[in-house]
This record gives C-alpha cells, sequence and structure tokens, in this order.
C-alpha cells in the first residue's frame, strides 16, 4: 500500500520493540457471560436485555471473532510512564490509564468531600453507568470490566447507555473545519436558549441509530412544540383563571360532576410520573420528554376542546372545573418537564406554588385549591427564518470560537502528470435530480444527474456522509467520461467528484451561482 507521511512524504521505518500486552482471549467465557446474560461470577449482576442492541452487538462482534492480546503499552514521548522495570520510553495506552482515570477524579472528589471513594467503587449497592459514545462502547464494555475484576473488589459497569452519533446539517461535527454549535457563543448570543437547545438535542439524541441537527428542525420544534403547545398551553391557563377567579385556582369538583373527558385526562396526570420515570430510569430520554410533552398536548387539547370561554357565561360551575383541572396539569408539568426544560419548568413551578413538591407528588391533586398563581413571562420566543440563516452562514467560516487550536493535515502531493492526461478528462457541472440508496449496501447512493447533455445514473460512495434528501437539488461537479462499470446491480456513468477532510469528512465541491448543467470545467 505504500504508506507515507502525511506531512513530510517519508515512508515509515520498521524497528523492534518491546510491548507488554493484556491477553484478553483468557476472559472470553464470563465476558459473554456478563455481556449476553448480565451474569457475574454465577450471580445475575444487571439486566442484559436493557442494554441497547449496538452495545452487545458490538462487544459479541469481539467476543465471537476471539479476542485477542492487546498491546498495552505506547512508544511515546507523551503519555503516563509505564512503571515497571524495563519500560523506558514506554507509555500506557489510554485506554489503560484513562479509564482508570475515574476512579482517580472520584478519590480526589472524596479526599475533599470528607467522603470514602471505596463507597462508590468497592460497594455492591453501588451501579456502574458509562455515558459514552459508540466509539468507545468496547473500551468500557471489556477492557475496564477486564481490569476491574483481574484487581478485585471493584464493581463493573452495570449499564452503558451509549449513543450513536449524532451530524451537524448533512456532515459530521468536526471543530477543524469550525461545522460545529459552539455552546459557549450559542449562550452568549442567547441567554434563555439553554432549554430550547436541551430540548432539540434530548428529540434527536441518537440513542439506537446516527440522527442529525439542523437549524431548520431546531425552529421547527421550538416554534411548533415549545411555543404554540407548551408555551400557548401554560399562557392560556394563567391567563384565564386570572380573568374568571382573579389568578385564583378553583375549588376541586365534586366527583359526581365530573365527564368522561375529565376523568381521562385525571388518568394522564395519575400515570404521569410513573410512566416517564420508568422510561428515564431505562435511559431511555427521547421517549421520557416526549411522554412529558405529551401531557402538555392533552393539556392543551383539554382547553381548546373544552372551551371555558364559551362557557363562562352560562355554565361557570363546569368552567370552574375546567379550569381546575387545567392548572393541575400545568403544576405538573412544573415538575414531569425539570429533567428535561429545568429553567422553565422551574418558572412554572414557582407560579403554580409547587416549587416544593417532588416527582412522588405528582397527581391530580397537586395544586390546593386556593392557590394563588404569580407571575410568569412568556416561556419561549418562535425563531423566524433569518436567524435560522444566520446560524447556518456561521458553519465553516472562522467566526465560531473552538478555544482549540487544531493544525489542519494536508495531504502529500502525488505524482505529476501530464496536461493530455488532465485534458482526456470531461469534467462537468451537473445537476442531482434523484437519488435513493442502493439496496443492501450501506455506503452507496444512486444518484440521477442531468449533464446538460443526458440524464443519467451515477452511483457514489457518499452514503454513510449524506442522505438521499441531502444530495437531491446540489449542483456537483461530475468525471462525465470515465468509463461505466456495474455497482452492486447497478450500471454507473461517471463520477461525482468530493473534497476529502482531513478527519475524513466529504464536502461537495460546489459551483458558484450562474453555472448550469452541462458547462466544461477546465
Amino acid at each position: 500500500i505504500n504508506p507515507k507521511s502525511t506531512l513530510s512524504g517519508a515512508k515509515p521505518v520498521l524497528k523492534p520493540t518491546t510491548l507488554w500486552y493484556l491477553p484478553m482471549g483468557r476472559h472470553e467465557e464470563w465476558l459473554k457471560d456478563y455481556i449476553e446474560n448480565g451474569m457475574l461470577n454465577g450471580k445475575a449482576h444487571h439486566d442484559a436485555k436493557a442494554w441497547k442492541s449496538h452495545v452487545v452487538g458490538q462487544c459479541k462482534s469481539w467476543i465471537d471473532g476471539g479476542l485477542q492480546s492487546r498491546a498495552m503499552t505506547r512508544d511515546l514521548k507523551w503519555g503516563v510512564p509505564v512503571p515497571v522495570e524495563g519500560a523506558d520510553g514506554k507509555v500506557l495506552y489510554v485506554w489503560l490509564d484513562a479509564p482508570v482515570g475515574y476512579i482517580t477524579a472520584t478519590m480526589e472528589w472524596a479526599e475533599k468531600n470528607g467522603q470514602d471513594w471505596r463507597d462508590w467503587w468497592q460497594n455492591e449497592d453501588t451501579e456502574l453507568l458509562h455515558f459514552i459514545g459508540k466509539d468507545n462502547i468496547v473500551f468500557h464494555c471489556i477492557i475496564f470490566p477486564i481490569l476491574l475484576k483481574q484487581h478485585g473488589d471493584f464493581i463493573l459497569p452495570h449499564h452503558v447507555p451509549a449513543n450513536e452519533f449524532m451530524n451537524l446539517e448533512g456532515d459530521k461535527i468536526s471543530t477543524s473545519r469550525n461545522w460545529a454549535v459552539w455552546v459557549s457563543e450559542f449562550l452568549e448570543n442567547n441567554p434563555s436558549g439553554s432549554d430550547p437547545m436541551r430540548y432539540v438535542l434530548t428529540s434527536i439524541m441518537p440513542e439506537q441509530r446516527d440522527s442529525e441537527f439542523t437549524w431548520s428542525d431546531y425552529r421547527d420544534r421550538i416554534n411548533n412544540e415549545l411555543a404554540d403547545v407548551l408555551g400557548n398551553f401554560v399562557n392560556r391557563v394563567l391567563v384565564l383563571t386570572r380573568k374568571y377567579y382573579e389568578g385564583v385556582v378553583p375549588v376541586a369538583p365534586e366527583e359526581a360532576v365530573l365527564t368522561d373527558v375529565d376523568k381521562s385526562l385525571i388518568k394522564v396526570l395519575e400515570g404521569a410520573g410513573e410512566r416517564i420515570g420508568d422510561l428515564i430510569l431505562r435511559h431511555r430520554y427521547r421517549e421520557a420528554q416526549l411522554e412529558a410533552m405529551n401531557v402538555a398536548r392533552r393539556g392543551n387539547k383539554y382547553l381548546t376542546e373544552e372551551e371555558p370561554w364559551k362557557l363562562q357565561k352560562t355554565d361557570p360551575e363546569r368552567v370552574r372545573t375546567i379550569m381546575h383541572l387545567a392548572c393541575q396539569v400545568v403544576g405538573n408539568l412544573g415538575i414531569v418537564l425539570e429533567p428535561f426544560l429545568p429553567r422553565t419548568a422551574e418558572k412554572i413551578s414557582i407560579s403554580f406554588g409547587v416549587n416544593e413538591s417532588s416527582w412522588k407528588d405528582v397527581s391530580s391533586t397537586l395544586i390546593n385549591d386556593g392557590t394563588l398563581l404569580g407571575d410568569l413571562p412568556i416561556l419561549f420566543t418562535k425563531i423566524d427564518e433569518e436567524t435560522v440563516k444566520a446560524e447556518k452562514a456561521k458553519l465553516g467560516n472562522n467566526g465560531g470560537d473552538s478555544g482549540v487550536s487544531e493544525k489542519h493535515t494536508i495531504m502529500i502531493q502525488k505524482d505529476l502528470t501530464t496536461f493530455d492526461n488532465f485534458s482526456a478528462m470531461d469534467l462537468r457541472v451537473a445537476t442531482v435530480t434523484e437519488c435513493v440508496a442502493v439496496k443492501k449496501t450501506k455506503k452507496l447512493l444512486e444518484l440521477t444527474v442531468d449533464t446538460g447533455l443526458d440524464i443519467r445514473t451515477v452511483v457514489s460512495g457518499i452514503a454513510e456522509h449524506f442522505t438521499p434528501e441531502d444530495v437531491i437539488g446540489r449542483k456537483v461537479v461530475l468525471l462525465a467520461n470515465l468509463e461505466p462499470r456495474k455497482i452492486k446491480g447497478v450500471e454507473s456513468w461517471g463520477m461525482v467528484l468530493m473534497a476529502s477532510t482531513n478527519d475524513g469528512g466529504l464536502r461537495f465541491i460546489t459551483p458558484e451561482e450562474g453555472v448550469t448543467p452541462g458547462d466544461v470545467i477546465q
């Protein structure tokens, strides 16, 4: 393969060295039982069925393929020196010393706070959880457990709810390319934006598969869900309670006057704490937040359909029942939304007098009769299209403050070619009119492109970076006279040219405005 340095072009030199290895193969049997069945030392350790399929699957792939001994030292000048005789110039492999750092950090915290670190790492009543990305699963589920078990007396991970990857506007997040949203900068420009951002990120959390953050989706979720549903409902309840009862929660209705709709709403409130809490404990945060927002949706629907503003003059007692239950819904939202929208939940709780309540208090009788409601500002401001455009414009530019300095690696120049070789290539501008995934593959997309000369099919290996929706409508640079060939049963007539970034990403080479399909690149 003729490897070369991307900086100097120099070829690697083979040198003899001594390394220390972790014999992982000796631990296959108990690791298999631990991962697949949740068993450890013949006893039930954790619920294996609660672990995500991609976590178990990645570990099984390693174990079923036969665990190989893995070098735990490196010949580097930086890192933690290997503390054994004859290991001069050696440092520890990062996935040997990094997890041990968790224990060290606990020791430091415990010492400062008068605690015993052993209560956290050597106590069977303690559960160890690792919240990580999918690229670090095996280190926390195989290597670290081996180290802990071999040392003895340490607890092993009870759950590793690892997430998949989140992309940004059709591309991988990259700090070196400033293809990122900088939290400090975002909050500086949006002081009240932490709750909305938390909400959107939880809504698209890549719990089971890769997901994507887009500013358009951010706008839509805030406008359509937070502002139009939650914010609108809370505001209407507060305004109507002040209008009809001078801001005092009306007396609870008698059981005999409750309608089936009322009872259905009460049932939602009575089970909300258990439903949402159970999902949180099972690390299904997207579903938990959705369930919490469904309480707001149910309350909003109830108020809209019951129309108390139309009944106040003709049936004030019915309105009293409606408004009492509506107030109870809002009060409960102040509790069940706290894990997802902490600042918003706090405002609601204080206004509706439930700020001293806890999760166990969630019910249809949470708020006492006669409670005087406090002031509450508009909870959410809608996002306009200009804001979306402004945020998208920051991506890839130098305006973002990364807080780090990353050197861009430039690939070395290839060998010289002739002008005739270049002239032989027919490079044209084309527009992608259709795009679908190639069946039974993960990397290929089938593009239908308009070259100005004809409509043709091109197969491109970009599916791990772009969805079909990302590609349709784009102007691309096409090598039009590449000899056609069949790829996974699809005949490809050309090649779309891409820019390959130093972090493994792909970017389209986008022609300027005014360029049309068929225009020749020369």
